[in-house]
């Protein structure tokens, strides 16, 4: 019989299912799903160089997701399966190539194991130093507990919705709690209950855009809440189980489903969206796209022409729940300046996102943030061969309780969407930080709102 793993240890991956390639995926905890080559265990994309007959393999330069053999690389890109999408994408008139990307250099970004890498190549001292300047620079964040349902979300928190309709009173609770907070803080009104001019009142605003909509039913609870007509969904991801469906049988709604990267998304180019005043939402936005999605939305940089063409669109106000502040990034990141304020460097700010995993690091963490932090605790371990340095910072690390690492964490998350929150200040909008449900429905439980001014 086998025996747990000794704390610190890595268990090993199990075997693999039959006529499975034995490639082991860590972050998706599984073997490669492709079968084998005949002559090996192993699929021709993970077939080891050691191999006989195995070449190099390098990125596509297509979809980098995959590789191929360099010497049929000329030949693969021509017929990449993505190398049409991909060109359908680049001719939208809404395609522009980074442009919500904060003016970063370009290039990859910091990965979380060169984040983890850089924390245990510090000092004892500058390690200290560095949680000493989270610890004081967290001492000036204001966050209020703001857990509201209205009585407009009162069908959907009793699960009195299409049947066919995924419902988990878990994620119910935060969608009710972000468009509760949204009326509060007037960005909503309900179009049944208000009359103007003898006639039945529109709602504050005639579209949303949901940035990272996944599956979409943020936007269907506002849709059959508050009435509002014009949807418009933004993921680069494909679902199944999308809200789209009952959106669609929905006649006096109007939906578009964009597949694009935030990042590269220009809305003055979305025709639909032209002459509308709209509102931007988004639920559990990982990491930068929190702050590409504030760059879209509030961009001082876009070809005049195009307003012209289609018309200018009004942003109302935006509510962001963020999440996932490990994968943040220095080069997209929108208020530099305020970091910089703190004294806080580029360094330091990717220090501080590999820290915030320890905000979900406890039982409390939920199914949301499962997805992108998939193995944070393994994180906050020694190394497997630590150098004389990291052996000092694992032991710091291991001397602070769990609960104090937690609380350091949710400093970390605090402090960077501190710097969002004055970034739409400056940019104009009342706006606002709340902490909009109990960490033990989810730990990421922080809402950027806002609202232009009139």
């Amino acid at each position: 019989m086998g025996h747990a793993p000794a704390k610190g240890e890595r268990s090993p991956p199990p075997h693999p299912p039959p006529g499975r390639c034995h490639f082991w995926l860590p972050n998706k905890r599984r073997h490669c799903a492709n079968s084998p080559l005949p002559s090996s265990q192993y699929c021709g994309n993970h077939l080891p160089t050691t191999a006989s007959g195995a070449g190099r393999r390098v990125p596509c330069p297509v979809d980098p997701s995959h590789t191929v053999l360099e010497e049929n690389l000329d030949a693969h890109v021509g017929k990449c399966p993505l190398k049409k999408q991909v060109a359908a994408l680049a001719a939208q008139p809404y395609y522009s190539k980074g442009v919500n990307s904060g003016g970063g250099e370009a290039g990859r970004g910091v990965t979380s194991a060169e984040k983890r890498a850089a924390v245990y190549g510090l000092t004892e001292e500058e390690f200290r130093n560095l949680l000493g300047k989270i610890r004081s620079s967290h001492a000036a964040v204001a966050m209020r507990e703001s857990y509201l349902i209205t009585d407009a979300c009162e069908k959907w928190m009793r699960g009195q919705v299409d049947r066919k309709v995924p419902y988990q009173e878990k994620h119910v609770a935060q969608q009710a709690s972000i468009v509760g907070n949204m009326e509060a803080f007037g960005l909503l009104q309900r179009g049944d209950v208000a009359v103007v001019n003898g006639e039945d009142a529109a709602v504050s605003a005639q579209a949303v855009v949901e940035f990272g909509a996944g599956r979409g039913y943020l936007t269907q609870v506002l849709v059959d809440c508050y009435g509002i007509a014009n949807v418009f969904l933004v993921e680069r991801r494909s679902y199944k189980l999308k809200a789209d469906r009952s959106l669609r049988q929905n006649e006096a709604v109007t939906l578009k489903r964009l597949r694009i990267d935030i990042e590269d998304l220009n809305l003055h180019g979305i025709e639909e969206l032209s002459g509308l005043q709209y509102l931007a939402i988004g639920k559990h936005l990982c990491g930068p796209a929190t702050d590409m999605t504030m760059m879209c939305c509030l961009h001082e940089q876009y070809d005049p022409t195009e307003e012209k063409h289609y018309g200018k669109h009004h942003l109302q106000g935006l509510a962001l729940a963020t999440c996932c502040h490990h994968l943040c990034q220095w080069k997209h990141y929108t208020n530099k300046s305020f970091l910089s304020g703190l004294g806080i460097t580029e360094e330091a700010f990717h220090a501080m996102t590999w820290l915030s995993s320890w905000a979900v690091d406890g039982d409390h963490s939920s199914q949301d943030s499962s997805v992108e932090v998939e193995d944070t605790s393994s994180e906050v371990r020694e190394p497997e061969k630590p150098g004389p340095e990291a052996v000092g910072i694992a032991r710091i690390i291991r001397s602070i309780p769990a609960e104090e690492r937690a609380s350091l964490g949710f400093m970390c998350k605090d402090i960077i969407d501190t710097g969002r929150l004055l970034w739409l200040r400056q940019k104009g909008l009342v706006a606002d930080l709340v902490s909009y449900v109990p960490s033990n429905i989810s730990p990421e439980n922080r809402l950027l709102i806002a609202k232009c001014k009139s």
